[in-house]
């Protein structure tokens, strides 16, 4: 029990001490939704392209409808059909990242200037770049902000497609709907944006600084290995593997290491084996002795 309340408490910490991250994140957000995407008709997917839309008609007929106070509401009947899948801390961060987001929205809104001008491709790159850096932000520390992943887990649930692909297709669909409303250029230009604005989000998220694994098969397995310990400074893992056309037992060397430092390791392995085996792989987190420390 005692267990129980001491995860509980870290928990609460950590979302208590993240605030000031996810309140910037959205207020990033919500800049870059106000500054670039609204007032030149880029509806770039999820409810806040979609409350884009729905502002622009209801303009047209001569009443304000704001895109933040729009999202907080769907956002709000929405949550009502998953809360129950991620339980209360899964609520609570959902509710902080799309009432924060849809306030600051509405705040900025009257006062932010848009850029000049017809060309749409300064607001779609720096709409996706900024956007994307803030809602990475919020991402990295445990919130969201609701929109196409709570709209994607009611689907997946009704009809088990993956939830992934349901995002990207709601996205798409939202993107499709606004070329009636504002026109396919713009359409198109929105499209550009959440795809900037996907790249920039992982590239906050996981960070820029991505490792590499490489995996080396060699008889000269423990010369490479010592190498690598001594001569690089990097841990190697000896990991069991069986060649099945040979029946033979070969050790095969794990070693995670910098972008920059795989030619070095390739160096290592051709002057030892010019025969080994070796194959990489992208790491996108590297947590643990020689890296960043768990919970940094």
């Amino acid at each position: 029990m005692s267990k129980r309340i001491e995860i509980r408490k870290i928990i609460q910490s950590q979302l208590v001490r993240d605030i000031p991250m996810v309140m910037f994140g959205c207020a990033v957000a919500a800049f870059a939704v106000d500054m670039f995407m609204v007032p030149h008709g880029l509806a770039a997917g999820g409810l806040t392209g979609l409350a884009t839309i729905f502002q622009e008609l209801a303009a047209r007929s001569g009443f304000s409808l704001p895109v933040g106070l729009q999202t907080i509401v769907m956002n709000a009947i929405l949550l009502l059909f998953v809360i129950r899948t991620g339980g209360a801390l899964y609520a609570v961060q959902t509710i902080m990242g799309f009432v924060l987001f849809g306030f600051f929205t509405d705040l900025f809104a009257p006062f932010v200037v848009p850029l000049a001008g017809h060309d749409l491709m300064l607001p779609a790159l720096w709409g996706g770049i900024i956007s994307g850096l803030g809602y990475g932000l919020v991402f990295r520390c445990g919130v969201n902000t609701g929109g196409s992943d709570t709209i994607a887990q009611i689907i997946s649930r009704k009809t088990s497609l993956p939830v992934g692909s349901t995002v990207m297709a709601i996205d798409v669909a939202v993107c499709a709907a606004s070329a009636p409303v504002f026109s396919f250029e713009n359409a198109l230009y929105a499209a550009l944006s959440m795809v900037v604005m996907g790249y920039v989000v992982d590239m906050v998220v996981d960070g820029a600084d991505r490792q590499r694994a490489a995996f080396v098969i060699s008889e000269e397995h423990a010369a490479i290995a010592d190498d690598v310990m001594y001569e690089m400074g990097r841990g190697v893992t000896e990991l069991s593997a069986r060649g099945v056309w040979s029946g033979k037992d070969r050790p095969m060397l794990l070693i995670i290491l910098g972008k920059r430092e795989v030619s070095i390791l390739k160096t290592i392995v051709a002057e030892h084996d010019p025969e080994a085996i070796m194959f990489f792989t992208d790491v996108t987190e590297a947590i643990g002795e020689g890296f960043k420390e768990l919970g940094a």
